[in-house]
């Protein structure tokens, strides 16, 4: 059981990595806004780029894979960056569950890839285990996310406290750096 627990949070965090890296991608590589039309061209003076009341989803085969929401998506050409306000995300798995990753402003290197998460960050599952912190880093070359701030998970036999995490996505490992306090046991949602 305890197994299983860690490997459920291990991939609630690997999968919020993945999906702000699949949104990158997807928002980068598209081509085109319906079939047959091409997407607008950009010149060097357009330095930017504003959308609000955003909403995509992504739909392979009739099943839905991920969507996502967001105030507003602004794109900042001169320093290929994208940033992204009140960002939520949600990702679904083929054996039906759904990972959803929260947070007040997320920031994305165009040209890294690398990713930063802040303010009222959440992650949860759809079999009820949730993962808070104040900000995460995803840094792509490394295939690692990480915090520096305290970090709660819950679940329905556990609850643990600590100071920052780090999860090496290649490795599929996953650490609490400090001060961590753990509750197990019936009721360990907090």
């Amino acid at each position: 059981m305890r197994k299983l627990k860690f490997a459920v949070l291990i991939c609630i965090v690997v999968i919020g990595g993945i999906v702000l890296a699949s949104l990158w991608v997807n928002l980068r590589g598209r081509k085109t806004l319906d079939e047959g039309k091409v997407a607008p061209t950009f010149s060097s003076e357009d330095a930017k780029m504003f959308l609000e009341k955003i909403h995509f989803v992504e739909d392979k085969k009739g099943k839905k894979t991920w969507e996502l929401e967001a105030k507003s998506i602004q794109q900042n050409r001169e320093e290929n960056r994208m940033t992204l306000e009140d960002v939520k995300v949600t990702v679904y798995t083929d054996e039906g569950r759904s990972f959803t990753l929260s947070g007040k402003q997320a920031k994305v290197s165009l040209d890294s890839k690398d990713m930063e998460l802040q303010g009222d960050v959440l992650v949860s599952s759809s079999d009820g285990y949730r993962l808070k912190t104040q900000s995460v880093s995803y840094r792509h070359q490394e295939k690692k996310v990480s915090t520096s701030d305290p970090v709660e998970i819950d679940g329905e036999q556990i609850h643990v406290f600590g100071n920052g995490m780090l999860v090496n996505m290649e490795e599929r490992t996953f650490k609490i750096l400090g001060r961590v306090k753990t509750r197990l046991g019936p009721g360990g949602k907090g």
